[in-house]
């Protein structure tokens, strides 16, 4: 039987579709930190930290994990993860985000 089982990190553009793992099955943790999907992003957070009150709200609601935080600090986004979703604006109640187009 053909075995389909492949590290996360050796899968790229000219992998097959044969080669590929099936669908829903993970064979390593922590695969996604390998995966740039912020390439599909539109628009773009844009952090203006002099407006931020450190609320943490944006890190909170953040679905990519694209804010990190440091010494309980928010600093700039991971553009690497961050798809562009808006949310972290949404609840900014300081205006610390702006959406900028992509590009």
């Amino acid at each position: 039987m053909y075995e389909r089982k492949r590290h996360a990190k050796d899968i790229n553009e000219k992998s097959t579709w044969q080669e590929l793992t099936i669908g829903a099955e993970i064979y390593e943790p922590a695969t996604s930190l390998l995966v740039n999907t912020g390439e599909w992003r539109v628009n773009r957070p844009v952090f203006i930290e002099e407006k931020c009150k450190q609320c943490m709200l944006c890190f909170l609601y953040c679905p990519d994990s694209s804010v990190p935080v440091k010494d309980s600090k928010r600093l700039d986004f991971d553009y690497m993860h961050c798809k562009g979703c808006g949310i972290c604006m949404t609840v900014c109640p300081f205006g610390a985000i702006e959406m900028v187009k992509e590009g």
